[in-house]
Formats: structure tokens, C-alpha cells, sequence
């Protein structure tokens, strides 16, 4: 696995940064040139070059035309500036426009989904979530972030909905959940209680497979690790990391593959069927 999430979304803006330095380069220009050329302070050059400063596609465009590069080339970089920008957002960007706005932007993405990998060390996966699960949940991160509209209901409603894509035909959901993450307390004991029965009961689902990672399993080289969904649709395979400050997106196939032999890996380690529902009846057992 990537040693650090957000490193990914500042290396992809890095590696755009250093093909604009080897632009200006190539057209034997200095940073001051092409600062004046621009109509740019001298600094700008140097901040955008080392990553201190993400460079606008208006910017880029202009620094293009003064280096001369390839119109081809141009839109080329101009994809990869779009890219390595929309790989991080903040929590508090994706809810400005409150929680249950932050769910619905998703839903989309959700319903085009033809294979869901999610493996969870934290926290129950939201699509397997009750209502009073989720709710505590986002009530968290409404505290968190400080937001003064209170619209936890309608986006708890939201993701409920959501949940319905789990029962449709042409798609899979393979569930991959740490044991202990059936004994961490998010909501009250019969809340929890009735969440592990919900767990139980989605796994007759013929969509659904869930596994559970036994806690006194060999872990060898495989240790938990961050959360992280894997989501393959009609655009490829994307893996989503939700950190306590944003959420990463990442699309590069180099990347994604890691992802995808750390889930391997991971879900080789797990138990599913009868085994994981003695599993989750042990966890029942604790609380009754």
C-alpha cells in the first residue's frame, strides 16, 4: 500500500509541475521570461514549479503559448491537470452545500458502480449501515466540520435510498471488514445490536458477499490498514480513500492496482458465510 494517501494527489501535481519546467527549459527560457511574458510576478514560476501553488488551467494554457508547446501536447496536460486536481477534496468542500447535497453528488457515481470492493478497518461500510448507524455517523462529522445547517435527516434518508442498488441485477459488492470493527460503539447498545443483525442479514443478499478478518488470524505482512473503496464502472477502476480531513481519489492504473492486490490480499485473509456469522453472533452475544 501507499505509505501516505495524500501523497498521491501531491505527486500527480508534481509531475504536471515538471513537465511545465521542462517546457520552459525547452524553449530556453528563464523563470523571470517567462514570468514577463506572461504578465506574471517572478515568484508565480517558481511556487507553480514546486508544487507550492496548483496551476489553473487558464495559467497553464498561457504558459503553453509562451513556451510554444503542441497544441496536442497542450490538451494532453491539460487532462492530467484536471486529473491530479480532482483527485482531493476536502470534507469541508464536499459538504459546503450541506450533508444531505454531499450524499446526492455521489449517487451517481453509486448507480453506474458494476463491481463494489470495500475494505473497512474503522467502521462499518456505509452501504451495510442501519439508519441509526449512519445517523451517528454523520451527526460526527456534522459536529466536526462546524455546519450550521442541520439536514442530518434528509441525508440519512438519502443513503438508505441508496442501499436499494444492492439488489439489483448486473452488479456485485464484495465486502472485506476487520472483526473489530463489529465491537467499536458508534451508537447506542440497541443500535448496535440491531446493526450486527442487519450484517447478518444482507449477507443472504446474492449480490452481497461479506468477509470478516478474524482478529486472531496470522497477519504476517498484512496489516490493517485505511479504509478504501474500489469501484469499477463504465470509466475504469477507481479507489477512494476517505482520510479525517478529504477524501482521494485515485485513477492511475499503477495506483489502483496496488489497491486492488492489497483488497486480494486482504479478502484471502477472511472468512465469509457460516464462519463470519459465528463471528458476528459472538459480538451479538457481548452486548445481550
Amino acid at each position: 500500500m501507499p505509505s501516505s494517501t495524500s501523497s498521491s494527489a501531491q505527486a500527480a501535481r508534481q509531475a504536471v509541475a515538471d513537465q511545465l519546467r521542462e517546457f520552459r527549459e525547452r524553449a530556453g527560457l528563464t523563470g523571470r521570461q517567462l514570468a514577463a511574458a506572461a504578465g506574471w510576478q517572478p515568484q508565480k514560476v517558481s511556487r507553480i514549479e514546486h508544487g507550492v501553488r496548483p496551476i489553473s488551467a487558464a495559467d497553464l494554457a498561457e504558459w503553453c503559448r509562451v513556451c510554444g508547446v503542441p497544441s496536442q501536447r497542450v490538451e494532453e496536460l491539460m487532462a492530467e491537470r484536471s486529473a491530479a486536481a480532482g483527485m482531493w477534496t476536502t470534507m469541508q468542500r464536499f459538504h459546503r452545500a450541506g450533508l444531505k447535497q454531499a450524499q446526492e453528488s455521489v449517487r451517481e457515481m453509486y448507480e453506474a458502480v458494476r463491481q463494489f470492493r470495500c475494505y473497512q478497518s474503522a467502521v462499518v461500510p456505509g452501504l451495510l449501515q442501519t439508519a441509526e448507524y449512519t445517523t451517528a455517523g454523520l451527526e460526527s462529522v456534522r459536529d466536526l466540520l462546524g455546519l450550521t445547517v442541520d439536514d442530518v435527516a434528509d441525508a440519512v434518508a438519502e443513503r438508505m435510498d441508496r442501499q436499494g442498488i444492492l439488489r439489483r441485477s448486473g452488479k456485485q459488492f464484495v465486502f472485506v471488514v476487520e472483526e473489530h470493527v463489529l465491537h467499536h460503539r458508534v451508537c447506542d447498545r440497541e443500535a448496535h445490536i440491531e446493526q450486527l443483525a442487519h450484517l447478518a442479514a444482507v449477507m443472504r443478499l446474492p449480490a452481497v458477499s461479506l468477509n470478516i478478518v478474524p482478529l486472531d488470524i496470522e497477519r504476517r505482512l498484512r496489516w490493517p490498514c485505511e479504509g478504501f473503496v474500489l469501484m469499477d464502472g463504465p470509466s475504469g477502476v477507481k479507489a477512494t480513500v476517505e482520510l479525517v480531513s478529504g477524501y482521494l481519489q485515485i485513477t492511475n492504473p499503477s495506483e489502483t492496482l496496488l489497491y486492488r492486490q492489497e483488497f486480494d490480499a486482504l479478502l484471502g485473509r477472511s472468512v465469509t458465510g457460516d464462519r463470519a456469522r459465528r463471528i458476528i453472533a459472538a459480538a451479538t452475544a457481548r452486548l445481550t
